[in-house]
């Protein structure tokens, strides 16, 4: 199941469960769009991967208890910065390459 971490793992901000801010790579690292577009260049610092706009949880039970009430948002912060100059490095090759050919 989808972690829904609480906040940006680079800068901190805050990324509720309806944030359309918050990007995800397919190992629930997650940043918000500001983070990934200007620091890590759609490159995740954790795996190598590309970033995709996390989906929204539905905040009501409508059907088969697939809700936030039943499946509540991590309250684990994970607030591991990488240093941009170091990751700017790494991923300027890495970046060339499509996220689904990584």
């Amino acid at each position: 199941m989808l972690d829904l971490r609480p906040t940006c793992e680079h800068c901190n901000k805050a990324l509720p469960p309806h944030s359309l801010e918050a990007r995800i790579c397919t190992y629930d690292c997650t940043f918000c769009a500001a983070c990934v577009d200007a620091v890590l260049g759609n490159v995740c610092p954790n795996c190598v991967g590309g970033f995709v706009p996390r989906p929204i949880r539905p905040s009501k039970n409508r059907r088969n208890d697939h809700f936030l009430g039943k499946d509540p948002p991590s309250p684990k912060v994970k607030h591991r910065p990488p240093d941009p100059v170091t990751h700017a490095q790494f991923a300027t090759v890495i970046r060339a390459i499509q996220p689904e050919k990584r």
